[in-house]
């Protein structure tokens, strides 16, 4: 794990944790994360050298606020998060 990912992670477990990650489905706070990943999309050309396209962290996200039942596996979680 690089740094970059440590960072990742710890942005999305303080987000939850403070309670300022908010679900966009009921405007609570989402309770809870897993299954966090990081992703790399490469591109092989011709001599099978490899360049790095795109990095970033996936995780799935879960309201657990009832009645609603919102949970999405996103690379994009940095926009449920206010300030």
């Amino acid at each position: 794990m690089k740094i970059g990912d440590v960072m990742s992670l710890q942005k999305i477990k303080d987000a939850v944790a403070n309670k300022k990650m908010i679900c966009p489905e009921c405007k609570k706070p989402i309770q809870k994360f897993e299954k966090y990943a990081e992703t790399i999309d490469a591109v092989r050309d011709g001599f099978n050298i490899i360049e790095i396209d795109s990095n970033a962290s996936r995780v799935t996200l879960t309201c657990g606020n009832e009645p609603c039942a919102w949970k999405e596996r996103s690379e994009y979680w940095i926009e449920y998060i206010i300030e």
